[in-house]
């Protein structure tokens, strides 16, 4: 039998997502609390893998077993033995065909990037952070050039498995809310550290220190070398993973993380 979980993490104090040698990571606590509950070791693979200190929403990941319980127990059982910073949302019996990674068709990330003079006290590690005032319009107009079937090389860690550098960007919103500015992204996949990436480019632009023209120079030479530093992962977070209908898995809901960027977007401007 195969189920698919969808679990939520405050990356803060992870190495990642995938298991390494000695431990720290997402997996390593998801695994050890399937371990327990099962009473036997259980492999999960996930649909996105992300960095250290980036956190996830909606993350969403697939396991084999023949132990038969309830999904409210499996929910249960597992958040029981999980660590408070990781949560199960729910579980579903999905088709043995079903991959939580290579059946999704999209990935929605939010980065939030506090700008202001001073860095973050109460919210480190949640949001990023840039001392220089940003130009919203100019990073908007830049973010326009990321839209459609693109060669994201110029924007790839080198140390990048993906088998190719084409991804379709299909949502790429830049907006604000007091010091707080807030990057959209939705694609069909994404590069390693291809967001935190595209968010330090899209800065630069903000900054003034390049036309918003740069981020079409910089998909059309594919160097990453020309494209700016890779920015922190405190500020990313991976919202929603979508999946067809015929999978049957739960509708994603738009408002399970609204509410929690409600609440950032006050309590910035309350601190302003």
């Amino acid at each position: 039998m195969r189920i698919a979980l969808a679990v939520e993490y405050d990356g803060s104090g992870f190495r990642g997502w995938q298991k390494q040698p000695g431990g720290g990571t997402v997996q390593d606590a998801l695994q050890d609390a399937l371990q327990q509950f099962a009473g036997v070791p259980v492999h999960v693979i996930c649909a996105g893998r992300t960095d250290a200190g980036v956190h996830a929403i909606g993350q969403v990941v697939h396991f084999d077993t023949t132990i038969e319980r309830s999904m409210f127990a499996w929910v249960r059982g597992l958040n029981t033995f999980l660590p408070p910073a990781v949560a199960v949302r729910w579980a579903q019996v999905v088709a043995d065909n079903f991959h939580a990674r290579s059946s999704a068709y999209s990935r929605r990330y939010r980065y939030f990037l506090l700008n202001r003079p001073h860095r973050p006290g109460a919210w480190q590690g949640r949001v990023g952070w840039h001392h220089h005032p940003l130009d919203l319009p100019r990073m908007q107009s830049a973010a326009g050039y990321l839209l459609g079937e693109r060669d994201f090389s110029a924007f790839r860690a080198a140390e990048c498995q993906a088998s190719s550098p084409v991804k379709i960007m299909r949502r790429a919103d830049i907006g604000c809310s007091g010091d707080l500015v807030i990057f959209d992204f939705e694609a069909s996949a994404f590069l390693h550290h291809m967001v935190r990436n595209l968010v330090g480019s899209l800065v630069a632009v903000g900054q003034g220190k390049h036309p918003p023209e740069w981020i079409a120079e910089l998909l059309a030479k594919g160097d990453r070398r020309l494209a700016a530093p890779t920015f922190a992962a405190a500020g990313l977070y991976l919202l929603v993973v979508r999946y067809p209908p015929q999978w049957g898995l739960p509708v994603a809901d738009e408002t399970v993380y609204l509410p929690f960027a409600a609440d950032l977007c006050s309590a910035v401007q309350a601190g302003r």
